[in-house]
């Protein structure tokens, strides 16, 4: 927290080429800080940290109304289309300490498309990366947003008829975070209403985790 009256929460979004997970970090802080694109190849080649301005009506402790600021991490996609696991791995973990070494990481955004299926290789690969960036508690301190949920809306799935028909892999993920997900449309700007929804599932989220945080040392330390 900067200040009594204010609280900062650290994220980071992580995920697989055109999983709309740039666009994901731009619907949180409410801006367009990370390039976000279609291409025939992975567009976020490095890590960068945008910030949101103070957000107010989000969240009360104690009875008083704080002001929010959210700080995201965007990430190279894993697998990328021109850098190796390690180089990846590598690149976020050094960014992670170098960003949120003090502070501490509040939750890591596993981003997955809700109009395609999750294939148990796929799920097999995320958690193996998830596992050797964040360590052995990697489960309390993730969440997954699904992207393009308006594509799934538009197949004629409710939330809860798209998770009854979901795959045995992808609901096998989410109880292994606790069922800590949300859908998010991947418009280009969501309304001010949905974003607010959205923060508010986050906070609670954290909140649920007794607002601890991550601790992260650089691999090399």
């Amino acid at each position: 927290m900067a200040d009594s009256n204010e609280m900062t929460i650290n994220l980071v979004v992580l995920g697989r080429t055109q999983t709309g997970k740039s666009a994901a970090g731009n619907s949180l802080l409410g801006s367009s800080d990370f390039e976000s694109h279609r291409s025939p190849s992975s567009v976020t080649t490095c890590c960068s940290l945008g910030h949101s301005c103070r957000i107010s009506g989000i969240i009360r402790r104690n009875g008083c109304e704080l002001a929010l600021r959210i700080r995201v991490l965007d990430t190279p996609s894993y697998p990328h289309s021109a850098l190796s696991k390690e180089q990846v791995r590598d690149t976020v973990s050094s960014a992670l300490a170098h960003h949120f070494g003090e502070e501490g990481l509040h939750l890591a955004l596993l981003v997955l498309r809700a109009d395609l299926p999750l294939c148990p290789d796929e799920s097999d690969h995320a958690i193996q990366f998830l596992q050797e960036l964040l360590g052995p508690t990697w489960k309390d301190f993730t969440a997954v947003l699904l992207t393009h949920a308006d594509k799934a809306e538009e197949a004629g799935f409710s939330e809860e008829a798209y998770l009854h028909s979901a795959s045995s892999t992808l609901l096998s993920l989410l109880s292994s975070v606790q069922h800590k997900y949300i859908f998010l449309h991947n418009q280009k700007s969501i309304i001010k209403e949905e974003r607010a929804t959205v923060l508010r599932k986050l906070l609670n989220f954290i909140r649920q985790n007794n607002y601890r945080v991550l601790l992260l040392k650089h691999s090399k330390e």
